[in-house]
C-alpha cells in the first residue's frame, strides 16, 4: 500500500506470505521432506481457484441446476458438483502425487495408474453444501490426506493434513498440517491465497449453536433436553446454513457449537466419517476446540469399516461441547 505524507508518495510494504510460501516454510521443518506433499497441496490449491472461478460465474452461465444423476448416497448431483468432482479427480490422479482418491460423489476409490502412483490418499467432498448453489449461500470443498502405507481405511488420527476451501463473500483456504490451523484468503487481483488468519483458535465458548432444529422431533431425549436448556437460558443464538463448511467455519471464527446428531431416520448420522467428520475433527482439535463422534467419543479414534461410513458429529468451543456432553 502507499501513504501520502507531506506531499510525498512513500511506499509502505508489509510482507504477507502466500499459501505456497507458508507450505514451503513448513516443509523446512522436516529434513526428510521430498517436496511431494507441497506439490500435492499446490494441486489442491490450483483446483480450488478454478472451482472458485466457476462458483462466481454460476449465475451467468448454464452450470447451475441439477444433472439428473444421483451420487452414492442417493442425493441429486448439481452440475457444479459434477464439474468440481471431475476436476479434482483428474487433477490429483494425473499429478503423480496420489496413490488413490476417494470422493463423496463416487462409490469406489479411484486409483492412480501403476506408472504414476504417488504416496498419498486424498479423501474429498468436491462441493459441500451444493444444494445452496442456486441460492448464493456459502459452499466449500473439504479434503483429508493420508499416507498410503496405512491403506484406505485409517483412523482420523493418522491424517497427514486436512482442510477446506470456503466459497463465500471471499474465498478462503483453511488447513492444518498438525501444527495449528491457518487461513488464507484469495486475493483476486494477484490470484494468490494470502495468510489472513494465522493460528486460528476457536474461542473457549460462544453464543452460537448450529443444528437443523426442524428435526427435533426425531432427536433422542438428551439432545431435546439440551436444546430446551438453550431456549430456557435464552443466551444462545441459532445459526444454520446447511453447509458443513459454512457452519463449521463460523464456529472456528466466532465460537459456539455445531451439531449433526443421529436421529430416528438416520441412526448412524448423515455425515461421512472419512470425508467430512475426520477432517473437521482434526481441524477442531488443532484450533483448540473439541469434537465428538458416535457414542460421544473422539471420531479421530474410530477405525472406519468402509470408505463411506456415516457418523454423527459435534464440534466447537470446549465449554459448549462439554455442556452438550453433560446431557
Amino acid at each position: 500500500m502507499f501513504l501520502i505524507r507531506e506531499g510525498l508518495l512513500k511506499p509502505m510494504y508489509k510482507y504477507v506470505p502466500t499459501l505456497t510460501d507458508y507450505i514451503l516454510r513448513e516443509q523446512e521443518n522436516f529434513p526428510r521432506a521430498t517436496g511431494r506433499f507441497t506439490m500435492l497441496m499446490t494441486q489442491i490449491e490450483n483446483s480450488a481457484k478454478i472451482i472458485a472461478s466457476h462458483v462466481k460465474a454460476s449465475g451467468l452461465v448454464d452450470i447451475i441446476g441439477k444433472t439428473g444423476n444421483t451420487n452414492t448416497f442417493g442425493e441429486e448431483v448439481q452440475k457444479l458438483d459434477e464439474f468440481s468432482n471431475k476436476l479434482l479427480v483428474d487433477t490429483l490422479i494425473s499429478s503423480g502425487e496420489v496413490y488413490a482418491v476417494v470422493s463423496e460423489e463416487i462409490p469406489d476409490p479411484v486409483f492412480a495408474p501403476k506408472e504414476s502412483k504417488g504416496e498419498y490418499i486424498v479423501y474429498f467432498d468436491p462441493l459441500d453444501g451444493s444444494s445452496n448453489i442456486d441460492t448464493n449461500c456459502p459452499i466449500g470443498t473439504i479434503f483429508s490426506i493420508y499416507h498410503k502405507d496405512g491403506g484406505l481405511l485409517q483412523p482420523g488420527n493418522k491424517q497427514v493434513a486436512a482442510g477446506y476451501i470456503i466459497y463465500g463473500s471471499s474465498v478462503m483456504f483453511v488447513y492444518t498440517f498438525g501444527h495449528g490451523v491457518n487461513g488464507f484468503t484469495l486475493d483476486p487481483a494477484i490470484g494468490s491465497f494470502l495468510l489472513s488468519h494465522p493460528d486460528i483458535k476457536i474461542p473457549e465458548d460462544g453464543v452460537y449453536y448450529s443444528i437443523n432444529q426442524a428435526y427435533e422431533a426425531l432427536f433422542d431425549e438428551s439432545t431435546k433436553k439440551y436444546l430446551e436448556h438453550l431456549r430456557t437460558e435464552a443466551k444462545s443464538k441459532l445459526r444454520f446454513v446447511g453447509s458443513l463448511v459454512a457452519d463449521a467455519h463460523r464456529t472456528f471464527i466466532k465460537g459456539g457449537i455445531f451439531l449433526y446428531v443421529a436421529d430416528k431416520k438416520q441412526p448412524e448420522g448423515k455425515l461421512r466419517l472419512m470425508i467430512e467428520v475426520n477432517p473437521f475433527a482434526f481441524l477442531t482439535e488443532q484450533a483448540g476446540g473439541k469434537a465428538l463422534g458416535a457414542k460421544g467419543i473422539n471420531p479421530l479414534d474410530i477405525m472406519p469399516k468402509h470408505i463411506h461410513q456415516l457418523s454423527p458429529f459435534v464440534m466447537g468451543s470446549k465449554k459448549n461441547v462439554e455442556l452438550f456432553r453433560s446431557f
